[in-house]
């Protein structure tokens, strides 16, 4: 089976990640996937760009323009919100010709718009289509953070200012994305049971079927090793408990360092040795903005790409901390507990999916510093860590492993394949 899997990025960011991961597992499960990308980072010949860059560079900066003069020229939700205006045809690429299934995943910022979706659907090939946010369920946001018009129909955006009315930006692209899908079989697939079940609550999917399969992990790369050697390789103290944060911009807020920062003050004074023997591990940029907040040392190792870098870095940890307030199935989570690392993380999104409480890691109550702060003191000083730590590369093991997510694919491809036949 020859499988096109079309993502924005080849490399940068989670759903690249994950879809460069599943291409991997794929091919090494007897199938031919193929990548398209707008940024193709890597030689890798599995990895096709979809066209000149300046052309691809136009598409981006049109659409961030068009959005721009919707938001009365505020920077402030410029990247929370897509309205796919502009972006490529695939369609005329030989690569798309030559696909039995075209598999999208984030395909925003440029890479496609509602049109060229639409002239992929009427091209009568199987279309699968994974979900790393809840963008195609609803109008032109990636985070509802609570609204729920999405369940009806989108208007009177949040993150629209002053455009009041049922005919806003948000309405609009709803309407183009109804008009889309009407009539036209899409499989859509979620990351997590928790965004499956936002999915099918949306009016836009209704009639639509939606699956949850989670990402794959390499664990061949990811395990665990000594920790010391790790922390000899990166120069981080052997004697320290640390605690590892990780986020491509720190200062996202919707990361939550803000809570990180007060449960360690919460720890820090009740606690008080913990100043002496604790440190935080900041991998990610801008991590300078945020470390003066922190009352123990910090260590910014700033933006890491390098695989077996970010590998040790999880290693040299004793918790990682992932204190978001909204997710859908963070690969940063699945990453540590490979590498035999217990987590804390917010009873959000999908993190309860992969984090069991007081088994491999603790689930906080969401937004609560106090509650993070004792998770974060239960893993590094309460629990059976050794423990702990087997029952998360367990659980990676047992249901994140590339094998098993490849076969779980393959099974929505025919599923499509079959529904693409049926239409005919």
């Amino acid at each position: 089976m020859r499988i096109l899997i079309v993502n924005t990025s080849e490399r940068t960011g989670g759903a690249a990640v994950a879809a460069n991961r599943l291409m991997e597992a794929l091919n090494n499960n007897g199938e031919k996937a193929r990548m398209l990308v707008r940024d193709k980072e890597t030689d890798n010949i599995n990895v096709v760009e979809v066209g000149r860059r300046k052309r691809a560079q136009w598409h981006f900066l049109w659409e961030r323009w068009c959005i721009f003069v919707r938001l009365h020229f505020s920077r402030r939700h410029l990247f929370d919100i897509d309205m796919a205006n502009t972006g490529n045809d695939i369609t005329r690429m030989r690569e798309f010709r030559e696909a039995d299934v075209v598999h999208l995943h984030w395909v925003n910022q440029g890479m496609l718009s509602l049109q060229g979706i639409r002239r992929i659907l009427d091209s009568g090939k199987p279309v699968v289509w994974t979900m790393h946010d809840i963008w195609p369920a609803t109008g032109i946001c990636h985070l509802t953070l609570g609204c729920a018009r999405f369940k009806s129909a989108c208007r009177n955006c949040k993150y629209l200012p002053g455009q009041g009315g049922g005919n806003d930006l948000a309405a609009q692209v709803w309407r183009r994305k109804e008009q889309l899908l009407s009539h036209r079989n899409v499989v859509f697939v979620a990351c997590s049971k928790w965004l499956q079940a936002e999915a099918r609550s949306s009016g836009l999917l209704k009639g639509q079927r939606i699956y949850s399969i989670p990402n794959p992990i390499d664990l061949h790369t990811f395990h665990p090793a000594d920790k010391q050697a790790a922390r000899r390789s990166l120069q981080l103290p052997a004697e320290k408990r640390l605690i590892l944060f990780v986020s491509q911009r720190v200062t996202n807020a919707n990361k939550g360092m803000d809570y990180l920062v007060e449960a360690c003050r919460q720890l820090a004074d009740s606690r008080p040795e913990m100043r002496r023997t604790t440190g935080v591990v900041i991998l990610g940029g801008h991590a300078e903005e945020v470390a003066g907040k922190l009352p123990f040392e910090v260590f910014p190792l700033g933006y890491v790409s390098e695989p077996q870098r970010i590998v040790s870095v999880y290693r040299a940890a004793d918790v990682f901390v992932l204190p978001s307030l909204s997710e859908n199935l963070p690969n940063t989570i699945m990453e540590a507990m490979a590498c035999g690392v217990p987590c804390v993380g917010f009873r959000v999104g999908g993190i309860p999916e992969e984090i069991d409480h007081l088994k491999n890691g603790y689930v906080a109550t969401y937004r609560d510093a106090a509650d993070l702060a004792r998770g974060i003191g239960w893993v590094i000083g309460e629990c059976d860590y050794d423990s702990v730590s087997a029952a998360a590369v367990k659980k990676v093991a047992a249901n994140y492993s590339q094998a098993s997510v490849a076969l779980k694919y393959i099974e929505v491809y025919n599923q499509a394949i079959a529904l693409a036949h049926y239409n005919l």
